[in-house]
């Protein structure tokens, strides 16, 4: 199995990627809990799989491991085959090593004994378990133990302990940074479990073999547990989606929601000791489940081309439109400021500042990636309200490039569909393109300036877009 690992760009043709798709953990958050468990919403699970979510296997499966679905595509889709190709745990699985599913790998990690046994101790002592059911666990197979670890469910549809339903968000369990893998640290409890089968596969399966050396995990300070609730931005918690890869040299870390500024502190520490880049800039953004991580405001399209929430352009956090005196009275309001901060490893001490998004992305184009094209912003709801409030809750912002200028979005989002279109982009919908894929009409590597739209109505119920729904392991250099 090919064992390489390396991320240097945002949007360098990506080869291989970790992820997972929804399983019937899904199917069975309740509306009572749907927000402990991160949801906004239940969801319709054979819709999410089958009108959905596997057209997007599908896609990553043609731009990146065509030999398994190229003229194939009747057959992987006829009624009769039971949709067996997407199912992890079944032979007729299309078992991809450029487009890996976790619950496959960890299927894969918890044949060895001594793993097994590991991971079933500590998952029963998360889930505060009887040992009568632990040994139950112990009898099963790793495929099938693998299934129970993620549904929470076993093969006779007993439900033993709470789903993990974000674990189709494979961007927050951890990140590539070059030849670096940053483990996360979840900052919700509900998220407790994947951090832990995460961990032991990073650290066990032989694709990761060789980097064992490289992954890095964030301490906790030593005395968080001991402060009150208000002491919170002390703890370590820390989501992949607050963390991008813009050059081989230059990270972006996001303090959010769900990223503490006690973890952005570590994580700038750690990769400065270990050399893995010069610099880092922090971006603080609101703490507002709108927001949730900075890949929920902003994501990138091409060297020249961003996606943007026009809350934080230039524009408005100038307040150009504004009266003198609306400017002097809004202006002092701190709820909605957003603070950029760049640090080198060179000297620390002397940090830059960025006056707003718009300022540092337009500077990443021009001097780290060396563009000479006009920099370019493509606006949530072509910047009109309310529109862009709407689309970006749908993940408007949140795109996943699969190229240079070919991104994955979702199709309910009218308005930056259209700010797509007067950009120059052509945009074709997912059902269009598999077929045209299939027939040999379009050809991956011959893509340009795309949208490609993917049908969302379950899927964006979940809060969170395929750049949240990727963990890239490889991208081609820029």
């Amino acid at each position: 199995m090919n064992d390489q690992i390396h991320v240097t760009s945002e949007i360098g043709t990506l080869k291989r990627l970790l992820v997972h798709s929804p399983d019937s953990g899904l199917g069975k958050v309740v509306p009572s809990k749907a927000q402990d468990w991160l949801f906004e919403d239940i969801v319709h699970l054979d819709t999410i799989r089958r009108k959905e979510y596997d057209f997007y296997i599908k896609l990553l499966l043609y731009f990146l491991d065509p030999e398994k679905i190229k003229g194939r595509l009747g057959e992987v889709d006829a009624p009769a085959n039971d949709f067996n190709f997407y199912k992890p745990d079944h032979k007729d699985f299309y078992r991809s090593d450029k487009v890996v599913e976790l619950q496959w790998l960890l299927g894969e990690i918890l044949e060895q004994h001594e793993i097994k046994l590991k991971l079933v101790a500590s998952v029963c002592a998360i889930e505060n378990c009887s040992y009568e059911l632990q040994d139950k666990l112990l009898a099963l197979d790793g495929p099938q133990l693998a299934k129970v670890f993620i549904s929470g469910t076993s093969n006779d549809k007993e439900m033993l302990f709470p789903p993990i339903p974000n674990f189709i968000f494979t961007r927050d369990i951890g990140i590539v940074i070059n030849d670096y893998i940053l483990l996360n640290k979840p900052a919700r409890k509900a998220r407790t479990r994947e951090a832990l089968l995460v961990k032991y596969l990073f650290y066990n399966h032989p694709m990761f073999a060789s980097y064992r050396d490289k992954i890095i995990e964030l301490p906790n300070t030593s005395h968080y547990f001991l402060l009150p609730k208000d002491g919170d931005d002390k703890k370590v918690t820390l989501e992949g989606g607050d963390i991008m890869v813009v050059t081989k040299d230059h990270l972006l870390i996001g303090i959010s929601e769900r990223t503490t500024m006690e973890a952005a502190h570590q994580c700038i520490n750690l990769l400065f000791e270990k050399n893995v880049v010069k610099k880092i800039t922090v971006i603080k953004i609101p703490k507002k489940r709108d927001y949730m991580h900075i890949d929920t405001i902003f994501t990138q399209v091409k060297r020249n081309v961003w996606v943007l929430l026009g809350t934080f352009s230039k524009k408005t956090i100038k307040m150009e439109d504004a009266d003198d005196v609306q400017r002097v009275l809004e202006g002092s309001k701190k709820e909605d400021k957003i603070k950029i901060t760049q640090f080198r490893k060179k000297d620390p001490s002397q940090p830059a500042y960025f006056d707003n998004l718009e300022e540092l992305l337009a500077d990443i184009s021009k001097h780290d990636l060396k563009s000479e094209e006009k920099v370019r912003f493509i606006y949530s709801g072509n910047n009109e309200f309310p529109y862009d409030a709407r689309e970006q809750w749908t993940d408007s912002c949140n795109l996943l490039a699969l190229k240079e200028g070919v991104v994955l979005g979702y199709d309910r989002n009218d308005k930056t569909v259209e700010a797509f279109r007067e950009a120059g982009f052509n945009v074709i919908h997912a059902h269009d393109l598999v077929a045209q894929l299939e027939l040999g009409e379009i050809k991956p590597a011959d893509m340009q300036n795309t949208l490609i739209t993917m049908p969302s109505a379950e899927l964006s119920r979940a809060r969170g877009g395929f750049h949240c729904m990727s963990m890239p392991l490889m991208r081609e250099e820029l």
